[in-house]
């Protein structure tokens, strides 16, 4: 097995096994949006496709898959394992596919991997471009409002414990704000019975609040469908029962619905 700083990226069997979705919930939110949305078959763009377990689901439903992930081992994984979709190794702020989809998805924080305003800039820019007109961009993300308040994610080091292949991979994981780049900080450590030494490794996401995001989504072309911080992709059905959404948008996560205008 390949051990370097991008560990789970570089071992997706591992990153399926610290992330399980057996139910393919994640996938699922996304096809009740988007059938709420009047689309329920075309073409589909996921931006930070990972291992291509969504895009998989997504495939067998109907969708022409096409994912992109900045990691050439998941790129090798998705198209191992979801050969009706295909998939690119590309950067998300820069991606250049010349053709257009009925809708993209970003989910489990990717959005957020662009640090600077010039990167969200790129990246949604980027978006509109592979958008046909009328076309729906879903987007899941942390919530930079639930920290203005909560120290619940930010009080101590959590640590967890996954067994793969007969190892037990022990993580510790750690996050802070970075107030001066509006950054969501994270190192995690890892170790596991015979390792030479620990692994640590490093990542960040860009800390948005919910106006800050319409305004951004305003600005790149969009326009807000919904923006709701519950229910979502690491809940149970249903997701869309009327009144249930979730408007305080002070929870964990924030769920985007935007639309390319015709």
């Amino acid at each position: 097995m390949r051990v370097d700083a991008n560990f789970l990226t570089d071992n997706p069997r591992l990153y399926e096994a610290q992330f399980p979705d057996p139910e393919h919930l994640a996938a699922r939110f996304v096809l009740d949006v988007l059938a709420r949305r009047g689309i329920g078959h075309g073409t589909l763009l996921d931006i930070g496709c990972g291992t291509g377990r969504d895009a998989a689901h997504w495939a067998r439903s109907g969708f022409h898959v096409t994912g992109i992930d900045n990691s050439p081992r998941m790129i090798e994984h998705a198209r191992a394992h979801c050969p009706g979709g295909t998939f690119h190794q590309r950067d998300m702020r820069e991606f250049q596919l010349d053709r257009t989809f009925d809708a993209i998805t970003c989910l489990d924080s990717a959005f957020l991997y662009c640090h600077t305003n010039d990167e969200l800039d790129s990246f949604l820019g980027r978006c509109r471009d592979h958008l046909r007109p009328g076309g729906v961009l879903v987007a899941e993300m942390r919530n930079g409002a639930f920290f203005l308040g909560s120290t619940e994610l930010l009080d101590g080091i959590r640590e967890r414990t996954v067994e793969w292949e007969g190892v037990p991979y022990r993580s510790r994981t750690r996050l802070w704000i970075d107030h001066a780049e509006q950054l969501l900080r994270r190192e995690r450590v890892w170790d596991w019975p015979g390792c030479e030494r620990e692994l640590t490794q490093r990542s960040a996401w860009r800390l948005l609040f919910p106006q800050e995001l319409r305004r951004i989504l305003h600005q790149a072309g969009f326009e807000v469908l919904d923006l709701f911080d519950h229910p979502g992709p690491r809940t149970e059905p249903p997701w869309h029962a009327d009144a249930a959404l979730g408007t305080s948008l002070a929870g964990d996560r924030l769920h985007l619905v935007a639309r390319r205008p015709t």
